[in-house]
């Protein structure tokens, strides 16, 4: 009976989770060892399994551990191998921190990192050590490390106010949830203040004021509660997930999402956090957005940081975030929740005054109201928002800023210019079209100003049309009541007008930096699609990136050696830092300013990540380090920072496009020109070898002799290089046809040897019976001597139980003499050259060893193209067709070939055949004698 559709698991779903567990299997495990609070025992139990470990045989190392004075904690340390810490100056002293590098180099298995939460001393890499184990588990070493409760951010307000304490060290949940292992450390209160007044947990001058204050039993117990309703969460998620594996996985519905509206208003930290852990508890993914309106863009300089401080945090805790440009935020927030999908709505809603401002804050419509009229299917979620939260430290004096004056006083400009026409104009029109002048002096000013001075305008415009024009004039007094209804209708139309212009200004505003925004992308990724070079992409790169940004801008290729190529210095460049751009490539995260990396850099490195490979780095220094805090502004960059390395590697590949042609068409005409010499010379050369050996035997005994065998040797020579010549023209041809056979290695050996005996000594051949202890091959008669006479020596080490191999056995045969060959050219005098075979699970591995130079570093795989040779100077005879011939031939029997440096000097080239299996002999039968 086949399952049902809705029963199959959906195929995307696998896929990502596929992806996941190959990211999880590349990086390090994280084991957190989690707590209400601090004295629980969170450093004990994570040095007891640490211990436990050790024991088991694992590489432990302890990075960095706070025993704040507890004997029975120092006590575990005893025995473990800890790492010595990196001293900081700050502020005339010295600080003692964890060595991020030093732990990297020494590589352990599992790496303790005690507070988790913990801030890093100015100048260290990262600004919190939860971002230094980020990078040791990149690189694959286990992390065991301990948090409390209060340090999550999500939960940082909530413990604020149940403890009236604001910690100030936290890390963003989304460390929290990619722990691989929780271990919950619980103890309850009683037991905790037990053990603190008995100074288990902080010495007794301390551990009395933390009764008196963090540590009072109603704090603890909810304390407890939040941990405990915070791992109880982790372990829903991991039993929902498991649940997600199996067959009905595939049928639950699909997850909500959120959307948080960021607003001006302060306290919107309180809003983003409570989303947060929304969020989490639904396991929903969820989005921060604000909204620039036309009023909001007068904000002050300090407010508009604190907004982006506020997405900033959003982004911390997971949300994606985005700056939406719209006249009115309802509907902004609206159409974004219903493009993205997006089913809940948070919203923040200010505590209830009393006063004027209370009445003003009850006759503006709430957000929420409008947001629900506009879209009844959302759901909405409102969070209190508290406008004033308690702050340990006074905020940060950036000055106060200006109002725009010069605005409001354009404004009054144009007022005064439209009545001075007026007045003008007054005695040839009636006092109707004297109106339109003034309604036409507002739209100026709105179209020009903005909103504020539009209004400013129309309040001016309609007294100084009542002082100079009705009756009686220069006076504000109005003897006909119907003037009192020109006023108002006046008045109306003239805020109406200015509020319809200042919005159609400012979307025209924003539609128009939109448009500039894509024009420039567009341009950019024209002109990089015509660059032919790395050097003019960098320079089309740095330009755009430079004008779009107001900043300075510089792209680093990487060479072919995979170093960064430093670009001529010019007036544009930043300020480069090569150790922050090489972390940058190797990481391939971005680095500096604006990002958890070095933040107090001056520019900002973002990796130039191309589909295949990262390409380089690209440097910005802004003029304006706030403007890499907007979302579209640093999407925009890594826009940019995309096409440069698409570009890159576009033209990487059409350089080795051409370059793969040009080495085609070359190799098509030398092999045509070969293959035309190698034909012509053949015939004369064997008519020139057989006169010379002629000549050799007829001189045999006179003094003519020596220059006739060396005539004759050069001839053979220059005959068997021809050969060469033509064997190699026909293998790129493709018209050599194997001729496979199940051939025996030995014999395959031994034919190789016969035809080189000029050149050889006796050989040394063992043969590995089934037990694998050598014996003399006392068959083939030949005992191993040393060679006195200059002729190298072999050593051939075959198992007995060697299977046989289906190849073509005189092209194979070709193989072995030309590696022998090659062996001997370079072999001194009286040094053995070592031949073995082996089985090596579906292939037979055949390795010849000599005792000369060694191959050139680097350069192991480039000696087998043709006309290579190791050292070109060499005196040793050769063109360095030898090595490429075996090539082609083992690869044409679906082998493959290398050379290496063999230990204690000299080279080892090794090549494999496919093993086959052999046919099965069948035993001959007995033949039994018959009696007559």
């Amino acid at each position: 009976m086949t399952a049902r559709s809705d029963d199959r698991p959906d195929a995307d779903a696998l896929l990502a989770r596929l992806n996941e567990e190959t990211a999880r299997a590349a990086r390090g495990r994280l084991k957190l060892f989690f707590g209400a609070s601090p004295g629980v025992g969170k450093t004990y139990a994570m040095l007891a399994e640490a211990r436990r470990l050790q024991d088991q045989g694992v590489d432990v190392l302890v990075g960095v551990v706070e025993t704040h004075g507890r004997q029975d904690t120092a006590r575990l340390l005893e025995g473990l191998e800890v790492l010595p810490r990196r001293a900081v100056e700050h502020r005339g002293g010295v600080l003692q921190e964890f060595d991020l590098d030093a732990a990297l180099a020494r590589e352990p298995g599992v790496l303790l990192v005690d507070e988790l939460a913990h801030t890093n001393a100015p100048g260290s890499r990262h600004p919190k050590r939860w971002q230094d184990v980020l990078e040791v588990l990149a690189v694959g070493i286990d992390v065991y490390t301990t948090v409390n409760v209060q340090h999550l951010e999500s939960l940082n307000d909530v413990i604020g106010g149940i403890t009236g304490v604001q910690v100030r060290e936290t890390l963003p949940d989304r460390v929290f949830d990619q722990a691989d292992e929780i271990v919950l450390v619980d103890l309850p209160a009683d037991d905790l203040l037990q053990r603190l007044r008995d100074g288990k947990v902080y010495l007794p001058e301390q551990a009395e004021r933390a009764v008196q204050n963090f540590f009072r039993k109603g704090n603890l117990l909810a304390l407890r509660e939040l941990a405990l309703r915070r791992t109880a969460d982790r372990v829903d998620t991991q039993m929902r997930t498991f649940r997600g594996t199996q067959s009905g996985g595939a049928a639950w519905k699909a997850r909500d999402a959120m959307i948080v509206g960021v607003g001006p208003a302060e306290g919107n930290d309180t809003v983003v956090r409570s989303a947060a852990r929304l969020a989490a508890a639904l396991d929903a993914p969820w989005h921060a957005v604000y909204v620039e309106t036309p009023a909001l863009q007068r904000l002050p300089e300090t407010r508009r940081r604190s907004i982006l401080a506020t997405l900033k945090l959003a982004q911390e805790l997971g949300a994606q975030t985005a700056t939406v440009g719209a006249p009115e935020a309802a509907a902004a927030i609206v159409d974004y929740a219903r493009r993205n999908n997006l089913g809940k709505l948070v919203v923040g809603r200010a505590p209830v005054r009393s006063g004027l401002r209370g009445l003003l804050s009850r006759l503006r419509r709430p957000l929420a109201d409008r947001a629900t009229a506009l879209a009844p299917d959302l759901d909405l979620v409102v969070v209190t928002r508290d406008e004033a939260p308690p702050a340990l430290e006074a905020p940060e004096d950036s000055g106060r800023d200006g109002l725009p004056l010069r605005g409001y006083a354009g404004a009054l400009g144009i007022s005064g210019a439209v009545a001075l026409v007026a007045s003008l104009v007054h005695p040839r029109l009636d006092l109707a079209n004297i109106v339109m002048l003034f309604l036409l002096g507002v739209v100026a000013a709105a179209m020009t100003l903005g909103r504020g001075p539009a209004v400013m305008a129309a309040v001016v415009n309609v007294l100084a049309f009542d002082f100079l024009f009705v009756p009686p004039r220069f006076s504000f007094a109005v003897h006909d009541v119907q003037y009192t209804l020109t006023f108002a209708v006046m008045l109306i139309v003239g805020l109406v007008i200015g509020q319809l212009t200042a919005r159609l200004r400012y979307q025209a505003r924003v539609a128009s930096a939109g448009e500039e925004r894509a024009r420039r992308l567009f341009e950019m990724a024209r002109e990089l699609g015509t660059a032919l070079g790395p050097e003019q992409v960098a320079e089309i790169g740095e330009r755009f990136v430079a004008d779009a940004q107001r900043s300075k801008a510089a792209v680093v290729v990487l060479d072919e050696s995979e170093a960064l190529a430093l670009p001529k210095a010019r007036a544009g460049h930043p300020e480069m830092d090569l150790a922050i751009a090489r972390w940058t490539v190797d990481r391939g995260e971005p680095a500096g300013v604006g990002t958890d990396t070095l933040p107090a850099a001056s520019s900002l490195y973002l990796p130039l990540k191309a589909p295949m490979r990262t390409r380089g780095v690209l440097v910005v220094q802004p003029s304006n380090p706030r403007v890499l805090m907007i979302p579209e502004q640093r999407r925009l960059l890594e826009t940019c920072a995309a096409l440069i390395a698409i570009a890159l590697e576009r033209v990487h590949f059409v350089t080795i496009a051409q370059r793969t042609l040009v080495d085609m068409e070359s190799e098509r005409l030398r092999n045509s020109v070969l293959a035309a010499l190698s034909h012509d010379l053949r015939t004369p050369l064997t008519a020139l070898v057989g006169l010379a050996e002629t000549l050799a035997r007829e001189t045999a005994g006179s003094a003519v002799n020596l220059h006739a065998q060396a005539l004759h040797d050069q001839a053979r020579r220059t005959a068997a290089l021809v050969d060469k010549l033509l064997e190699m023209a026909r293998l790129e041809a493709g018209r050599v046809e194997l001729h496979q056979d199940w051939q025996s290695m030995e014999e395959l050996v031994g034919s190789a040897i016969k035809s080189l005996e000029l050149t050889l000594q006796p050989m040394d051949t063992r043969v590995r019976a089934d037990d694998g202890v050598q014996r003399d091959d006392r068959a083939r008669g030949k005992e191993a001597r040393r060679a006195d006479d200059g002729m190298a020596r072999i050593e051939i080490d075959l198992p007995a139980d060697l299977p046989l191999v289906r190849c073509d056995g005189v092209l194979v045969e070709r193989v072995l003499v030309n590696l022998i060959e090659n062996a001997v050219k370079y072999t001194p005098a009286g040094s053995p050259i070592r031949l073995s075979a082996g089985a090596r699970g579906d292939f037979i591995e055949v390795a010849v060893e000599d005792r000369g130079p060694g191959l050139p570093p680097g350069r192991e795989a480039a000696i087998f193209d043709k006309f290579t040779r190791g050292n070109p100077e060499s005196v040793v005879p050769g063109v360095g067709l030898g090595l490429a011939i075996c090539r082609a031939i083992v690869e044409a029997h679906g082998g493959t070939i290398r050379g290496e440096q063999r230990s204690g000097g000299g080279a080892r080239f090794v090549f494999t055949l496919p093993a086959g299996v052999p046919p099965s002999i069948e035993p001959e039968p007995e033949l039994h004698a018959v009696g007559t």
